[in-house]
């Protein structure tokens, strides 16, 4: 049994009819035809977690609490079927209940490294057309202003990591002020198409915390981390990942999604979004000094600008 098929001919063609449903605004009749595809497929995680997405808009309309425990608990085993978490059944979940297998404190993450590489993997090859042309983005132009905004910032970076690289737009926009870069993320197809800027140095494929832990201490002058932590809640072991590798002095400039509340919020676009004390306590545990803290829509969603903050950090100097 795979992700994409169920394994049975009859259950698979339900499920077509199950999204189609639910495509179309009929979440019972969604809710009716996934709980028949899970009568012939009981280990069929997607279809469990299309019945939870039923459930979650009957909940919506409804307000039954019946729904949302049946849509929780769908979600539940749509994850220990899975439990890489491929399809994103935690981010459903958590969206629906913040406390939904310790999405913010312990436990399991909301979005699983797993279910980020899938989702990047899949989008690669439109990734930068629907990005920059679709959603306007334009994160890296932002970030190397805010260095250009600092007096006190270096005209040129002797060794730069780009965390979270994706196709290279960030490594673009900065390779003319960078000795040595070095680029890491999570999706091999994202890295293919960063290989062929031919504007890194060095490329890895890992997550950024694991990235962080193999680099040599005080071994890199600037980090850079370009519409990265949006899928990360806590910040603060990232944070403090980078002032071990940075030098003393160095620089970190990244972006946030932001809100005006206090902590990190999973917002409705499966996104992290998080106070800009949130960011302020993890630099200080990390023995990062904020320099700079200003607002920026990196892109829009919906025809809006989305809430976001530009960072620019020095590692403190003893």
């Amino acid at each position: 049994m795979s992700q994409h098929s169920s394994g049975d001919l009859l259950a698979d063609r339900r499920y077509v009819y199950a999204e189609a449903c639910l495509a179309e605004g009929d979440a019972a009749g969604a809710a009716e035809m996934a709980e028949q595809v899970i009568e012939r497929a009981p280990g069929y995680a997607p279809a469990w977690l299309l019945l939870g997405r039923a459930r979650e808009c009957l909940h919506a309309v409804t307000g039954a609490e019946e729904t949302l425990r049946g849509a929780l608990a769908a979600f539940e085993t749509a994850r220990r079927l899975d439990p890489e978490d491929r399809i994103g059944a935690g981010l459903h979940g958590a969206r629906l209940a913040p406390g939904f297998g310790g999405t913010l404190g312990g436990g399991k993450a909301a979005l699983s490294q797993a279910y980020v590489r899938a989702l990047f993997d899949g989008y690669a090859g439109r990734f930068e057309r629907h990005l920059v042309d679709g959603l306007g983005y334009c994160g890296p132009q932002l970030l190397r202003g805010a260095l250009d905004a600092l007096p006190e910032v270096p005209g040129r970076f002797a060794d730069a990591l780009d965390l979270g690289c994706g196709t290279g737009l960030m490594g673009l926009a900065l390779r003319d002020r960078v000795g040595q870069l070095a680029g890491v993320d999570l999706s091999p197809a994202m890295l293919r198409l960063a290989r062929a800027k031919g504007c890194y140095d060095r490329l890895a494929e890992g997550d950024l915390a694991t990235f962080l832990e193999a680099e040599p201490e005080a071994s890199a002058d600037l980090c850079l981390a370009a519409d990265v932590f949006i899928y990360l809640a806590d910040l603060a072991p990232a944070l403090a990942g980078i002032a071990r590798v940075l030098r003393p002095g160095g620089w970190a400039a990244f972006s946030v999604q932001s809100h005006d509340g206090a902590g990190v919020r999973l917002g409705e676009d499966g996104r992290y979004a998080h106070a800009d004390g949130h960011v302020a306590e993890g630099a200080e545990e990390a023995g990062l000094s904020v320099r700079l803290c200003t607002p920026a829509a990196i892109r829009r969603e919906r025809g809006r600008d989305v809430p976001g903050r530009i960072f620019v950090l020095r590692k403190i100097e003893l």
